[in-house]
């Protein structure tokens, strides 16, 4: 940035001006690489001392020069809503300045609620909270050497839960959580949602299921995240039903980083296919379900659940988030063992 300025500025003299507290860090690197003469200087405004309204800012250490007909160039380490810049805007308007150039290290667009044009940018970032290089939360962090993003949410524990048709998963996931007071999304009682209640996304899912199609990715997560958004108190997720393929588990990886959280473990309960079929065949007794009824349907099905599973298992595996657990036994052995997984995480 510094070599891009010098060279359109050419032979000016230009002045830089910091805005204190954030910049003076990045002032300070930005002149060492300043390859021509220059001028440096500090403005401080009361937005940084906790003044809530743009109306309420007003310049506390001013310019000691004049200014008049001179290039200047407002350094700012972070320009999110622009309510600091209008106040630049308002104070350099009677300066008499020959132009005002403003140059930013950090820049948020979807946080950027103003018109005025920004000459240089170094870094767009998405609208989340950094600390370091100069920046602070709460008067802390200005020392350090880095940027870093500060989590502002409480730490969530988000499993991805699986299991084989049979294998208990349904009941497994309401002893779940219960005891770790997490909220259960299945994506199959959400399409249901979504579509009973004729949301918007629920009328385009049901476009494509109308017509046979596979629901596009991008709307299931849009729904997951509504649901998640619905949520943002809670302690945790169990995903049941998603994701089903890298795509998905990927967008699903993005979904919660959006959220500062991440998915913290595929638990998938191993059942021996035998096993399986005994238990399906004795629910459809009971169940009604054609496909519980019928042991070529029911072999089918385990088929394809491990035909899916078998590449997310890689996936999460490489994210050494991958935990296989033994589901034979009583529903209260397989909650312990469930348990002593999660208690690691």
């Amino acid at each position: 940035m510094a070599k891009e300025i010098a060279e359109d500025l050419k032979d000016e003299v230009p002045v830089f001006i910091g805005i204190l507290n954030g910049s003076f860090m990045f002032v300070s690197d930005f002149v060492k690489k300043y390859p021509k003469p220059c001028e440096v200087t500090f403005i401080k405004l009361a937005s940084y001392e906790g003044v809530k309204s743009t109306e309420d800012i007003q310049r506390l250490i001013g310019l000691t020069q004049d200014l008049s007909g001179r290039t200047v160039v407002i350094l700012e380490d972070i320009i999110d809503s622009g309510n600091t810049l209008e106040e630049v805007h308002r104070i350099f308007k009677s300066e008499n300045v020959k132009q005002l150039i403003i140059a930013t290290l950090f820049y948020k667009p979807t946080a950027y609620k103003k018109d005025f044009k920004l000459h240089y940018v170094g870094i767009e970032i998405p609208n989340k909270f950094i600390v370091g290089y100069g920046l602070d939360y709460n008067n802390l962090g200005r020392d350090l050497p880095a940027i870093y993003q500060l989590k502002t949410t409480q730490h969530m524990t988000n499993i991805v839960l699986f299991g084989p048709p049979g294998a208990g998963k349904g009941t497994q996931a309401n002893f779940l959580k219960e005891k770790y007071s997490l909220i259960h999304i299945s994506t199959g009682d959400v399409f249901r949602f979504n579509i009973k209640n004729e949301t918007a996304l629920g009328m385009i899912a049901k476009s494509y299921m109308d017509k046979g199609e596979l629901v596009p990715d991008q709307v299931t997560i849009d729904m997951l995240s509504a649901e998640v958004e619905k949520n943002a108190d809670a302690n945790g997720f169990i995903f049941d039903g998603f994701p089903r393929t890298n795509a998905q588990a990927d967008a699903l990886d993005k979904l919660m980083d959006s959220k500062d959280s991440q998915i913290d473990a595929m638990v998938a309960l191993e059942v021996a296919d035998e096993v399986l079929v005994g238990r399906l065949l004795e629910r459809g007794k009971t169940s009604g379900r054609v496909d519980d009824a019928d042991e070529s349907i029911i072999r089918n099905r385990i088929k394809e659940y491990y035909n899916k599973t078998a590449i997310l298992k890689d996936y999460y595996s490489a994210q050494n988030k991958y935990f296989g657990a033994d589901g034979v036994g009583s529903i209260e052995d397989i909650t312990v063992r469930l348990s002593a997984i999660i208690d690691k995480l």
